[in-house]
């Protein structure tokens, strides 16, 4: 029988029962670079430190990923976020002449369930 947010008891006392509000984190989304023949390396150090806001080092690191693996991990965000950074990505690299390519993909792999 579902519960109605006010229900008077035999007493006459309205009673209103709580209700359990569930945050859940937002979903996120890894925002990838992948490796081409044509961007500098150092245009990509770059734009990692100035658009994902890695230090030297990390920036030299994720680069040098992307250039032996193919794809790299720049930055975990919220699915906006990681949209809008994938666009300045694309949009930086066009800017400069260079065909550097961005991605977003989910961070886990979230069951049907949360659907519901």
């Amino acid at each position: 029988m579902p519960t109605r947010p006010h229900e008077e008891h035999e007493s006459g006392v309205a009673v209103r029962e709580k209700q359990r509000t569930r945050l859940r984190r937002p979903r996120m989304y890894r925002v990838l670079l992948h490796n081409d023949d044509f961007t500098p390396m150092d245009f990509v150090v770059d734009l990692l430190r100035n658009l994902f806001h890695h230090d030297e080092p990390s920036a030299t690191r994720i680069m040098l990923h992307v250039h032996h693996n193919g794809v790299g991990v720049a930055g975990v965000f919220t699915h906006e976020v990681a949209e809008t950074k994938v666009l300045q990505v694309h949009l930086l690299a066009r800017k400069n002449g260079h065909p550097l390519m961005a991605s977003m993909e989910p961070e886990d792999d979230e069951d049907d369930d949360d659907a519901q």
